[in-house]
């Protein structure tokens, strides 16, 4: 068992704890081993049309992962062939990377892949233990810091792995809308994560650049929850505050608008434009609302959850009410003004991957299988000869099958554990 460590930044003052489930064999053999004796015996586990489903999200898995493993490039990263800002290696690798860790069946060729992605990722840490970048900034830090600290040590937790693992985990930290940086409680960004490419250092006076939404954010708290950082944390209460914000949802009966207070959640309050679904109207309190829709509030679920919130808290349940009563395999449901409506699924399989992480977080036996039911169904269907995912609309980068697939592959993942009632590896 590998010891705990010590990763907080100097700034935030926590200990980082490394989970039990980490042990001297490669997480990757443990998951291999485990859910080979679990494939062979999945006919066993459930209703006939269960099973044959389940098989068939096999043979899509696989065949998603042969498309990803054919477009790896020597170095072991993976490169836009779409869109020139995604070239850069660091943002496409560590999504694809943690694709391949949720397959339930991997094959040699993809093990291999996932090896030499490994090591692409460990080659950014530099002599002195942090992120070399070579002068260019990341075009998308949170989220590649976050992934990359999470898949950087699935091989091995050995000393320059786990160098790698911190060097990623902090320079996520880094990111972070904190006090630290300048922020204050009252902040509508304090607390969570966004989109700056820059350490986002809160202006002294006037109008910020700088926002924290809830798909970084997301992100951010898996990897805090993988590093082991302790629920007991006051970064949680932090992050809380900042996912409070972006629900539908009164602190107390006299904030309370019903005409608005529907449970679920929009992407932020600090950046409104950002917000897909558009604005719902303005309350009694004289404040502007924004529509709920369904990647936001499995975003915001999970991360209800992951921070700590049990399943019958108020907040919990009202999320998942949402989820409940607005559910869709096809679309990314919500109401969504008419000019916004052409954004309902620019993002069609980033809902599917947090939603497929719904089922799992939700643990609701009936609501989870008709839901991974629909969705497996659908996404299986969508696959194309190749192996790939694509989206026919480019405002989410979706149309890039680099983008869609490993969040299409991670979502059928989800699904099959749901349906299998196999549990999935110990990412967040």
């Amino acid at each position: 068992m590998t010891s705990a460590s010590r990763t907080g930044q100097a700034s935030e003052q926590f200990v980082t704890r490394r989970s039990s489930l980490v042990t001297r064999h490669s997480p990757l053999v443990i998951l291999l081993v485990c859910f080979a004796a679990t494939v062979l015996a999945s006919g066993c586990g459930g209703p006939q049309g269960d099973r044959e489903l389940v098989a068939r999200i096999d043979r899509s898995l696989g065949r998603g992962a042969r498309f990803l493993v054919s477009k790896q490039l020597p170095d072991g990263a993976w490169r836009s062939e779409v869109y020139g800002g995604l070239k850069d290696g660091a943002t496409l690798t560590p999504p694809i990377l943690k694709a391949f860790a949720y397959l339930p069946n991997p094959d040699t060729e993809t093990r291999a892949a996932l090896r030499k992605g490994v090591s692409y990722l460990m080659s950014w840490i530099g002599d002195d233990g942090r992120i070399r970048d070579g002068g260019l900034r990341l075009p998308f830090p949170v989220y590649t810091a976050a992934l990359a600290s999470m898949v950087v040590n699935l091989e091995s937790q050995d000393p320059p792995h786990e160098r790698a693992r911190s060097a990623w985990f902090h320079h996520l930290l880094q990111y972070r809308l904190s006090g630290s940086l300048g922020w204050k409680p009252e902040d509508s960004a304090f607390g969570g994560w966004g989109y700056a490419v820059h350490i986002p250092k809160r202006a002294e006076a006037g109008e910020s650049p700088y926002e924290s939404n809830l798909s970084a954010t997301i992100f951010g708290i898996g990897a805090l929850r993988h590093a082991g950082v302790a629920l007991d944390d006051p970064i949680y209460r932090e992050v809380r505050s900042f996912i409070a914000r972006c629900q539908n949802f009164p602190e107390d009966g006299k904030e309370a608008d019903p005409r608005f207070d529907d449970g679920g959640f929009f992407f932020t309050p600090s950046d409104p434009p950002r917000n897909k679904a558009g604005i719902s109207g303005t309350d009694g309190l004289g404040r502007v609302r924004y529509n709920s829709y369904g990647s936001a509030t499995a975003d915001g679920l999970r991360a209800l959850i992951r921070c700590g919130l049990a399943a019958d808290h108020p907040r919990v349940e009202a999320a998942r009410r949402w989820l409940e009563n607005h559910f869709s395999a096809t679309s990314n449901p919500g109401r969504f003004t008419e000019d916004r409506e052409v954004l309902r699924n620019a993002t069609y399989y980033y809902y599917c991957w947090s939603v497929g992480h719904a089922l799992t977080a939700l643990g609701a036996p009936k609501t989870s299988m008709n839901w991974a039911r629909a969705l497996a169904e659908n996404l299986v269907r969508q696959q194309a000869s190749d192996g790939a995912w694509t989206n026919v609309y480019t405002d989410g980068k979706e149309d890039d099958p680099l983008v869609a697939t490993p969040l299409a592959t991670a979502a059928l993942a989800h699904c099959r554990w749901t349906l299998s009632g196999q549990h999935p590896p110990s990412f967040k």
